[in-house]
């Protein structure tokens, strides 16, 4: 079987990315939307606000009337209305009069300006209708009222397609009328383990066997990533059998994640199947760990074979899936956050592949941060990546890099587009 040349990680990504498109559109409901991209540009169907309305309890005023007003010559105005929020009074404020409102109720149509409650003194009455207030400062046109229309007109694009949908962005679209909002549903994510040492995590492995904790690892970055996982069961080296799984997986999903079986040994058959399937793009980057690396696509469907080992197929999924799985969604930050800090300690590698270390990167107290390498970096390892809050970017080597170099970290722990 024809072997491809090693594709540096930038060129796996972008013929990854190529072959993925964006998941159908659905409508769900408004709290479904959560973290999620809308699909398409969402407009309000009102004005928001409405109607101009009060920035405070107060009193609504002609700001005419309180021409120089102060404390020696305070200006006395007749309470002629009541308004509270879900009212509304229409009728006349004449010069010499004012309102009484409350936070958020509509603006007379004759006033322009309110007071804050704070600011005046009843001098007859308890401040409802019928009592006189004393006003003891001048106040500016359009003091303490909210326009109509300031968060959003009618018809005004409030979310464009792409922006996520955060808790103040669901108060935003309910405000604006949308109790569904587009979306492009959760790919469905095939997860398939191979290798003929597989037991269930239920089994205590006998001789010469392992549990198959990949299988849930990926399924947990998928969920993580916004997908749907699907477990199948384990697949023994066997050619026929990988070969049958894949044919389901690809028909029952939107992407295929499988580990294992991806290198060039006797028993390695994901090559080989995706190849005999469909079209075989790539099986080898140029990083570490994670060389051997398949991924073609089979009716349609994308399939990426990672490494068996748990490290390797963890920070695969990681590095080539996840940004595809995003894209999928519509999201269109698909990049994990760097990092540049400062090396703790001197790195020396003597690999032609980029390297991947796991390892912590912290604050320091002068505003600065700091990386740490952890010691053993087997890819046989999952522990290590639990523990990590960053991938450490070792360029294609050799390299020797000195404790105080300067070092990019891709940051594990961080969301797409966080500064």
């Amino acid at each position: 079987m024809k072997r491809y040349n090693m594709l540096l990680v930038e060129d796996a990504q972008a013929r990854i990315l190529a072959r993925t498109t964006p998941t159908p559109i659905e409508e769900v409901p408004l709290l479904e939307a959560l973290g999620r991209p809308v699909a398409r540009d969402l407009a309000s169907d009102i004005d928001i606000s409405p109607f101009a309305n009060s920035a405070m309890d107060g009193f609504a005023v002609h700001a005419a009337d309180l021409e120089g007003a102060s404390r020696e010559r305070p200006v006395d105005l007749e309470v002629v209305a009541h308004i509270g929020a879900g009212s509304v009074y229409d009728g006349p404020v004449e010069p010499g009069q004012a309102v009484r409102i409350m936070t958020g109720a509509p603006m007379p149509a004759a006033c322009d300006s309110v007071v804050k409650i704070e600011d005046i003194a009843v001098t007859a009455g308890d401040g409802s209708v019928g009592s006189r207030v004393a006003f003891y400062a001048p106040t500016k046109l359009g003091s303490n009222v909210r326009p109509a229309g300031q968060e959003a007109q009618a018809g005004q694009t409030v979310m464009h397609a792409g922006d996520v949908v955060d808790s103040a962005g669901v108060g935003l679209l309910a405000s604006c009328g949308h109790a569904t909002v587009p979306v492009h549903t959760r790919p469905r994510v095939g997860i398939i383990a191979t290798g003929s040492e597989l037991v269930d995590i239920t089994e205590k492995p006998g001789p010469g066997k392992i549990r198959n904790s990949n299988s849930s690892a990926l399924a947990a970055q998928a969920l993580e990533a916004g997908a749907i996982p699907t477990i199948y069961p384990a697949a023994p080296d066997d050619h026929d059998l990988i070969l049958a799984t894949v044919r389901k997986a690809v028909a029952e999903n939107d992407f295929v994640a499988s580990s294992g079986g991806a290198s060039n040994g006797d028993y390695d058959f994901i090559t080989q199947a995706v190849a005999e399937l469909g079209e075989l793009i790539f099986d080898r980057v140029n990083m570490r760990p994670g060389k051997c690396q398949t991924f073609g696509v089979v009716e349609g469907t994308p399939v990426l074979g990672l490494a068996g080992n748990p490290a390797a197929a963890f920070l695969g999924f990681e590095v080539l899936i996840r940004p595809a799985l995003r894209k999928m969604q519509g999201f269109t930050q698909l990049a994990r956050p760097v990092t540049w800090a400062t090396l703790a300690q001197p790195i020396s590698s003597h690999e032609k592949r980029r390297e991947y270390l796991r390892g912590r990167v912290e604050r320091t107290e002068d505003g600065g941060y700091t990386a740490v390498s952890f010691k053993n970096q087997s890819s046989a390892l999952i522990g290590t990546m639990h523990q990590a809050n960053c991938l450490l970017v070792i360029p294609e080597g050799p390299q020797d890099l000195a404790a105080g170099d300067k070092i990019r970290c891709l940051r594990i722990d961080q969301a797409e587009g966080v500064q």
